[in-house]
């Protein structure tokens, strides 16, 4: 880009001079810039500014106040000859490339001219160059109708065709399994632009997601005959047709097979924004600079910023973090810690996991014990250049287990104390933080109001930068320069009553941060416009897009208004319909990501939350997990008590999905506590099943039996059966996975009698008929499945009967069902199941080139963050298909994985057969002695877990090394 200034439209507008931000708080400036930006280098008469500027209602001197906002303008651009003053108008003259309306269309250009001859990756590149100039909705803080009316729906078009073609593009690459979540978004978001509809249609059918892709012309149809009267496009039925048949010009590119997908190097930068006008603070910049990187370092660099509250440690050590950014390119980490918040301080192991996950680990191989995680977290730092923000310490323990054991992965502690330990025991430095100097103070006010005589104001303020903020926030666009009083009750004070009164209610938000959504429910309003003028006054801080949280200082300041202000009955009113709001989400959520799963009967009502898929509700979910559990632990410490156990239901099934167990575990005691408390005894019984489940998550296995025990007791009393048996169907499942396999089918057995629905019934069966295979009775094993076909025939009822068919050697019987469960399931679990088992059976008929193609479909469904114990069995499947073709090195590797993953997460059976496999590749390669050995180990397991065919397997393999 060449030099001179820069401006953005294509969302909130913004204005850099030498890449520093322009502010322009002024709503009319902003709309008067935009008007001439959006006509560069041409006249734009006064009577078409004056409308777009004050719409229908202009001021009496309408010329005179123009020109001054024309002056002002120029000042701010600091470049007069910028703006011209031409006959009767005003003219902006910008280069090409200094607007971002221009760039994306060049980009734009670029991208079809690519794609046009057949330059996919150039036209992918340039597409996604143009859609990252969009930063929200264009001229989103411009404040004028006829802008809006005139120049958005244009800008809006042309952005709706490039996100077209760039899937078009990655369609045409085979990337159609990553779009499918963008594109549940964008249809939601557009649901009257087709093209959307059919490239989300050809998305799923290319990723063995037939059913969903035919259920979505069914959606698509709908919609458009409700709202429209009209069928669908003739290009969009044709495409539905050719699904049906399975055509094979619609059918995914061919890509070169491989076992794995190749890894992906993980560059966490979890740092909030900086801020654009940072001012002041040079000694404290180069200080920091010079001791996080100090030279020849071998113990972990620590830089702790102490000071009160309000002088502008956080903003001080996120500055510094981006300035630096360049120094550490293996990324960055931040966290608040909460330590001076109302509420309860941030939990170390659900720091440590959401650290772990940014560094790229899969959720099931957090470990739940905080030791590991910490140990895991300096292991995977060792050897890499990173800076980590603590921001919000107030105890040296918060700080500890979070930080790394290399001296390349420096730390910044931002803290009101000066953690003396820190320095005593991991030789931190401390840079003191105090006031402003009075230069500072006018500078940063300055910068903001404009020059003029700012000492009185600034002293007023005691140079405290959040407050010197929030005073010209105050004072901007006011004649008078100066305040009488504290900045904060004033910038209150001038509020109108609605902002206020959301204000003082946002203070009962538990947990760390709030959305307009949120707030909306809260104060029973359209809240974002609210938001946005709380923001402007620095009430509060829109910390990412959309999330909004207070400065701990301003959230006591809230509370203490609402205490005084607002009466206990509309406090109580607020909190509920705070709670109803979580309750309505959590249930929605559930909802798309576990429908099968029982819970407790819902209450709640209003509007139906905007989800509409697993992706997003696991999205919300990730975003509002904090804030959640806050929400459980209040509700549970101070009322109502339902919620907690309502809200701590809703999220087991998610807690379980994301291996959350810090979380899990505090949300199922309060939950447990609230209904003891309350004597709620459905609810006690629901939430001792929930930690029944999660200790059986931890191999905790005694805790977990106890638990289970105690549901199935008080379901008992309370005359549910269903219930009772669904939780002696997990009981059953803590005694397989214990090893105990005759109480686990003595368990399942019991529940079976009691069940009357067919869904319940056959979830049992096919319990009962896997715990057969692996007893070695694959009889009763085929007994049990042929019965739930009967009952329900399913893509899982046929998936089963077909593996067990396969084993008792009914090929080609084998063959028909699992063919047709293949035909039936669109879950990627259930298909990659399929697929193994036809797998194995081609290889049974020694077509192993078949046989690998159908395993590499199988373990590419599931590979990349599916279930982790599909996806072990889907290795050691496809490791098997290797062995016989002779790739011995490449087999073992997967041998290897899903061994260490199967011995993890407690899938034994999984795990001997890994072993078997490991044992076959070393008889292979010659190495009897470690073949024995490990077909040994793989008896001595099988015996001691009761799973007899495996053992009988295991005894073979050792028996047959010579």
């Amino acid at each position: 880009m060449g030099s001179g200034p820069e401006f953005r439209l294509l969302g909130p507008m913004e204005v850099r001079l030498d890449g520093r931000e322009v502010l322009l708080r002024a709503g009319k400036h902003r709309a008067l810039l935009a008007a001439l930006l959006l006509r560069p280098n041409r006249t734009v008469q006064v009577t078409e500014l004056i409308e777009h500027v004050w719409g229908d209602t202009p001021p009496a001197r309408t010329r005179g106040t123009l020109q001054t906002y024309v002056m002002r303008l120029r000042h701010a651009l600091g470049n007069p000859a910028l703006i011209r003053t031409v006959a009767d108008g005003y003219q902006i003259r910008v280069e090409h490339e200094q607007l971002d309306v221009h760039r994306f269309a060049d980009a734009a250009a670029r991208g079809q001219q690519a794609a046009e001859n057949g330059d996919l990756a150039t036209a992918r590149q340039a597409f996604s160059t143009a859609l990252d100039l969009w930063r929200g909705p264009a001229l989103s803080d411009v404040p004028s109708e006829t802008l809006h009316r005139e120049h958005v729906p244009r800008l809006n078009e042309q952005l709706m065709q490039v996100h077209e073609r760039r899937i078009d593009v990655e369609l045409a690459l085979g990337n159609h399994a990553d779009l499918v979540s963008e594109l549940f978004s964008l249809t939601r978001d557009h649901p009257l632009r087709e093209r959307f509809w059919g490239q989300l249609m050809l998305a799923l059918y290319r990723g063995s997601r037939q059913a969903e892709a035919l259920e979505t012309f069914r959606q698509v149809g709908k919609l458009l005959g409700d709202q429209l009267g009209i069928e669908p496009s003739e290009e969009l039925r044709k495409l539905h047709q050719a699904i049906l048949v399975g055509a094979p010009e619609i059918a995914a590119p061919r890509q070169q097979a491989r076992a794995e997908p190749e890894p992906v190097a993980t560059t966490p930068t979890r740092m909030p924004t900086d801020i654009p006008d940072f001012v002041g603070r040079l000694d404290h910049v180069r200080r920091i600079t010079e001791l996080i990187a100090p030279p020849e370092a071998t113990a972990v660099p620590i830089v702790t910023l102490s000071g009160p509250a309000g002088v502008g440690k956080t903003t001080l050590a996120v500055h510094v973090a981006h300035l630096l950014r360049a120094r550490f390119p293996d990324g960055q980490l931040y966290v608040d810690l909460r330590g001076y918040a109302l509420g309860p301080a941030a939990d170390g192991v659900d720091v440590l996991s959401r650290f772990l996950r940014a560094l790229g680990v899969p959720p099931d191989e957090i470990p739940a014990d905080a030791d590991e995680q910490s140990t895991m977290f300096r292991s995977l730092l060792a050897g890499r250049r990173m800076l980590l923000v603590l921001d919000n310490a107030s105890v040296p323990d918060q700080v500890r287990p979070l930080l790394p054991g290399a001296a390349s992965c420096p730390v910044i502690v931002t803290s009101r104390d000066d953690l003396r330990g820190l320095i005593a025991m991991n030789g931190a430095r401390t840079v003191p933080l105090d006031a402003f100097t009075p230069e500072e103070s006018v500078e940063l006010l300055t910068g903001v109001l404009g020059p003029g005589d700012h000492a009185a104001l600034a002293e007023r303020c005691g140079h405290l930068p959040l407050a010197l903020r929030i005073a010209a926030a105050y004072l901007a666009g006011r004649d008078e320069m100066t305040i009488s009083g504290s900045p904060i009750e004033l910038a209150y004070a001038a509020l109108p009553e609605e902002p206020r009164r959301l204000f003082r209610l946002l203070s009962l938000v538990p947990g760390p941060d709030f959305t307009a959504d949120v707030a909306s429910s809260l104060a029973d309003v359209d809240a974002a416009g609210l938001l946005a003028v709380l923001a402007i006054a620095n009430l509060v801080v829109e910390a990412t897009p959309g999330r909004f949280r207070f400065h701990d200082e301003m959230v006591r300041f809230s509370a203490r208004l609402r205490e005084t202000e607002d009466d206990q009955e509309s406090q109580d009113v607020a909190w509920s319909r705070l709670l109803d709001h979580y309750a309505r989400w959590v249930d929605r959520c559930a909802e798309l990501l576990y429908p099968g799963a029982v819970r407790l009967p819902s209450a709640s009502a209003g509007p139906v939350p905007r989800i509409s898929s697993g992706v997003e509700a696991l999205a919300w979910l990730d975003a509002e997990r904090a804030n959640l559990t806050a929400a459980i632990r209040q509700a549970a410490q101070h009322g109502p008590a339902a919620m907690a156990w309502r809200l701590a239901d809703g999220l087991r099934g998610y807690l379980w999905i994301g291996q959350h167990v810090g979380e899990w575990l505090a949300t199922a005691h309060h939950g447990l506590h609230a209904a003891y408390e309350q004597h709620h005894r459905p609810a006690e019984a629901a939430m001792h099943a929930n930690l029944g489940t999660l200790y059986l998550k931890l191999a905790e296995f005694d805790r977990s039996i106890e638990h289970h025990n105690r549901a199935i007791a008080l379901y008992r009393d309370l005359g549910d059966g269903d219930a009772e048996a669904g939780v002696l169907n997990n009981l059953a499942l803590v005694h397989r996975r214990s090893g105990n396999l005759t109480a686990a089918k003595d368990t399942l057995l019991r529940g079976l009698e009691m069940l009357r629905s067919a869904d319940t019934v056959c979830t049992v069966l096919y319990n009962l008929g896997q715990l057969a295979v692996e007893l070695g009775e694959l009889d009763e094993a085929v007994e049990h499945f042929r019965e739930a076909l009967r009952l329900q025939p399913s893509a899982d009822s046929n998936m089963y009967l077909g593996m067990a068919l396969r084993l008792r050697g009914e090929r080609e019987e084998a063959r028909k069902h699992l063919e047709r469960a293949l035909e039936m399931d669109n879950v990627p679990e259930g298909v990659a199941e399929a697929l193994e088992q036809l797998a194995a059976l081609h290889l049974d008929l020694g077509e192993p080139r078949r046989a690998e193609e159908l395993a590499s479909r199988a373990l590419a469904l599931v590979s990349d963050g599916g279930d982790q114990q599909v996806a072990t069995s889907a290795r050691i499947g496809l490791g098997d298909v290797l062995v016989s073709e002779g790739r011995l090195d490449d087999a073992m590797a997967l041998y290897e994985q899903a061994q260490g993953t199967a011995h993890r997460i407690g899938y034994h059976s999984g795990e001997v057969r890994a072993l078997l496999g490991l044992a076959e590749v070393h008889r292979r390669q010659g190495r009897a002695d470690a073949s024995r050995a490990v077909a040994e180990e793989a008896a001595s397991m099988s015996a001691r877990l009761g799973l007899r065919a495996l053992e009988q397997r295991a005894r073979s393999a050792a028996d047959q090394v010579l």
